[in-house]
């Protein structure tokens, strides 16, 4: 037996690695400390670490023994936290260089950064910007501390109003109890933006401010390259669709997670569900004028974006409104031009994402032969059996015109040559979002990750835990497939909706507090932390044509199906 016997309390602790590594030090040490003694020469330096599976800050002193994991800025969860300082950085900066000047983070830019904005006054100048990024490399030299402070949410709203962030400390007593509230302080300046940071700003040394219309771009590395600024692009349609939004906005009355929830409890939901869905409604019969009024009469629409998109739906309703300005559009799915899984598995492939699952050839062929006036007999892609069926057919008139959806139809490999002028490009997604405030903007990735959660347990019957298990496969795919041609489209499509972070709350929450897997529930913890900040709503009384719907279900339109015509005649197999 062993020998158990009376000994003092150790005054140290252990940090083990999960190369099997342990370091030692004094109790209370930050894990910051563990972490440089660990990896004394990092090629990606860590923004946290997972103590037994909990994310904690490099500010976190360790009270006892731990597993830990740093979180390197090549991960999402780290990514996260640097761009969240990277902001907090900027605001100091600002503070510092033009008191009470009102900063707004608006959105991401597809190159890596942050499109920010001034209210109040024209924007920083050449000069200006070039004084606040030397302001900020000094801050960054001298690597000065983040303070993290843990205040009563009575003292953490006054000091937040006197900031001058007051839809900030409302916001806060809507969504938190009688608890602290982590305040975080660089010299005199204090803010809160609802995450994790890193303990100095020694480590925030990537980023670059450029001059960009109306704003500025705070850029930054992604993390497949994180020490790297990719270069800076023109991304003027997408700025479009982002000022757009915010004249819908502006005509809404909401501005941030503050005023929606406002809009909650003072009854204004309807009205704001209804007035959202006129302003898609609009945009969507605007699109398909573009199409019929287009000099090259267009006769294959292609339709892409990313998961969960919205991309099905939009397609229905685009149809709809070419009925009505006298076209005979029918929609064509790309996932029924899927190699079968035999077929896949003879290639060797086993990504739906990837663009070689697709019979490019026989889509092409088709195209070209519905395209001549020929009869066509469509596939019609079985999931659960993993093969590829006959469908119906369809021959089309001179007034006919096709709408494809999927997740590739923008990539130039999917055209034979000699159809490129008879085309018109659509990139449809949920490209804005409505932000938590001024200074922090909600992910429209978690957005489209939050309304597949949703749909995938309504109607595919799987948890949660299934969708994150895939998401970042989905994430490879898009970020290789469809990301690098939404310049190619003619029209973007934004089918974000004000509300709906109201309403997938109540759906979402259940889903998300199943998870249990450890890796798994770092995400499903983050997501409901950003869900919390959101009234709940039911949104019984959103319209059965929806976006939205296709996610929660109650839509008619996912049968639906433009009727035969004259000139462009469908016949259904069997």
């Amino acid at each position: 037996m062993a020998q158990v016997v009376p000994a003092e309390r150790r005054r140290t602790v252990q940090a083990i690695f999960p190369d099997g590594r342990a370091y030692e030090g004094p109790v209370g040490t930050a894990l910051s400390e563990f972490i440089r003694a660990a990896y004394p020469d990092p090629l990606v330096p860590a923004m946290a670490a997972l103590v037994g599976g909990e994310l904690r800050e490099l500010s976190y002193p360790l009270h006892e023994d731990a597993s830990v994991r740093p979180v390197f800025l090549t991960d999402s969860e780290g990514i996260r936290i640097y761009t969240r300082s990277l902001s907090f950085l900027l605001l100091a900066a600002v503070a510092d260089l033009f008191p009470g000047v009102r900063l707004i983070i608006d959105h991401s830019a597809p190159f890596g950064g942050y499109y920010c904005r001034v209210a109040g006054r024209p924007p920083f100048a050449e000069e200006e910007l070039a004084r606040l990024e030397a302001r900020m490399r000094d801050l960054v030299r001298r690597d000065l501390p983040i303070v993290r402070e843990e205040v009563p949410l009575p003292t953490a709203q006054e000091r937040l109003r006197a900031q001058g962030l007051g839809n900030k400390a409302a916001l806060l007593a809507q969504a938190v109890a009688d608890s602290a509230i982590p305040l975080y302080r660089l010299g005199p300046f204090e803010d809160y933006l609802f995450g994790p940071m890193v303990p100095s700003t020694g480590y925030l040394r990537y980023f670059a401010l450029a001059p960009y219309p109306h704003g500025f771009v705070l850029r930054f590395p992604r993390r497949e390259r994180p020490t790297e600024l990719a270069p800076a692009e023109d991304y003027t349609a997408l700025l479009q669709v982002f000022e757009e939004y915010g004249r819908w906005l502006d005509l809404l009355g909401v501005y941030d997670a503050h005023t929606v929830n406002e809009a909650v409890r003072t009854g204004r939901m309807t009205e704001l569900i209804l007035v959202s869905e006129a302003l898609h409604n609009g945009r969507i019969a605007r699109i398909a004028e573009a199409i019929a009024n287009h000099p090259s009469s267009p006769r294959l629409v292609l339709i892409a974006g990313p998961s969960s998109s919205g991309k099905t739906t939009f397609t229905k309703r685009l149809a709809i409104q070419l009925l009505a300005l006298g076209l005979r559009p029918y929609p064509v799915s790309m996932d029924d031009y899927f190699l079968p899984r035999e077929e896949m598995a003879r290639r060797g492939l086993t990504d739906f994402d990837d663009i070689s699952a697709v019979e490019v050839p026989l889509f092409q062929r088709q195209m070209e032969e519905l395209l001549a006036g020929r009869r066509v007999r469509l596939p019609r892609f079985n999931f659960a059996a993993g093969t590829r069926e006959e469908g119906g057919e369809l021959q089309l008139g001179k007034d006919g015109i096709l709408l494809v959806e999927g997740l590739h139809c923008l990539n130039p490999a999917l055209l034979p040559p000699g159809l490129a002028e008879q085309v018109f490009r659509i990139y449809a997604s949920a490209l804005t979002q409505l932000n938590l405030d001024d200074h922090v903007r909600m992910s429209t990735t978690d957005n489209r990750l939050l309304r597949r959660i949703v749909r995938d347990a309504a109607f595919r019957g799987y948890s949660a835990e299934e969708t994150l298990r895939l998401w970042d496969n989905v994430r490879r795919g898009e970020k290789r497939f469809v990301f690098p041609y939404q310049g190619q489209a003619d029209v973007m499509f934004n089918s974000a909706l004000v509300y709906e972070w109201s309403v997938l709350r109540a759906r979402a929450e259940p889903l998300l507090l199943q998870v249990r897997h450890p890796k798994l529930r770092l995400t499903a913890e983050r997501l409901l932390e950003e869900l919390r900040w959101f009234t709940p709503y039911p949104g019984e009384e959103i319209p059965a044509t929806s976006i939205l719907r296709e996610f929660i279900g109650g839509g008619i339109l996912a049968a639906y199906y433009p009727s035969p015509f004259e000139r462009a005649t469908w016949r259904r197999s069997g």
